[in-house]
């Protein structure tokens, strides 16, 4: 049986370009929102879930990591880091008069990442917001008799059959976005892909209350061992003002001294630990700046 995958949909998201790198001969799935995507895993729906986690220029994606954490408790499989690159789409019918556009559609944050354009060059537009750029698109394209655009990728330019009006309208060249691969159980992701680059560990962590210091104290656990962290950062509990857990990513695999040694101490030091995932990491980029597959 083929092995299905929920992304953020429609066709002609980012989400469905991670999702094809990952599993191009797998059955992609479309889904109309990041919960509905964790809850087709879930249920059993699909085997697997691609949802975007991280975004360059806007930061975390809370919604996947509070429904992650609070409401799905699947495991992270896998990530990759897709590169963005937004295009004013709009339909054939104004590739002449685009810059009267009255509304431009996309999801919130690939609008924030079009601010300065969007800002000089379409300043009296009215902004709408989507589910993803895939369903901006489809939308515009629904719509053909609409002074309308949409912002999304070559992708969904090409899947619904609409014109680049202007290309490259983010206002920040860097902008990538990192998508996890979500699952019940864990499974093993091939690390001999081309696009493989390392390994990662999440952890989630709670302090004791009343503890001085103890942030202090977890970060020590992972310095005297020299693990280095990619990234950490702060959640809320939702149990009251002041209640925070940390999300904390480790630059290497679960081994079976350093990470678990790590855990340890935290527990003796009264913190509570999960682990989210052990897990290969993917990406577009070969190099800064160098995509090395077609988008």
């Amino acid at each position: 049986m083929m092995t299905k995958i929920a992304y953020l949909g429609p066709k002609g998201t980012f989400t469905e370009v991670a999702a094809k790198a990952v599993f191009p001969n797998d059955e992609r799935v479309p889904f109309t929102s990041i919960p509905d995507c964790m809850d087709g895993v879930s249920n059993g729906a699909v085997q697997f879930a691609v949802v975007p986690i991280e975004n360059a220029i806007e930061g975390s994606v809370n919604l996947t990591l509070d429904y992650l954490l609070h409401n799905k408790k699947l495991l992270i499989n896998g990530e990759i880091v897709v590169p963005i690159e937004q295009h004013l789409l709009i339909h054939t019918n104004y590739i002449h008069n685009w810059a009267n556009i009255e509304k431009v559609y996309s999801h919130p944050h690939a609008i924030a990442q079009c601010h300065k354009f969007l800002r000089s060059m379409l300043p009296n537009a009215q902004l709408e917001y989507m589910n993803s750029t895939g369903a901006a698109a489809e939308y515009v394209a629904k719509h053909p008799n609409e002074p309308i655009a949409a912002i999304g990728n070559h992708l969904a330019a090409k899947q619904y059959q609409l014109e680049i009006a202007q290309d490259s309208v983010h206002d920040y060249d860097n902008n990538h976005t990192r998508f996890v691969i979500l699952r019940n159980e864990k499974s093993v992701l091939s690390d001999t892909s081309p696009l493989y680059t390392g390994d990662k560990t999440t952890l989630m962590v709670t302090l004791p209350a009343d503890y001085p210091g103890a942030l202090h104290h977890v970060l020590s656990a992972f310095a005297w061992r020299k693990l280095n962290l990619s990234k950490i950062e702060s959640r809320p509990m939702k149990t009251g003002l002041g209640n925070y857990f940390f999300v904390i990513d480790v630059d290497m695999k679960m081994d079976d001294v350093l990470i678990p040694g790590v855990i340890a101490e935290l527990e003796a030091l009264k913190c509570q630990v999960s682990l989210l995932g052990s897990y290969p990491c993917f990406s577009l980029l070969k190099k800064e700046n160098e995509i090395i597959v077609e988008t």
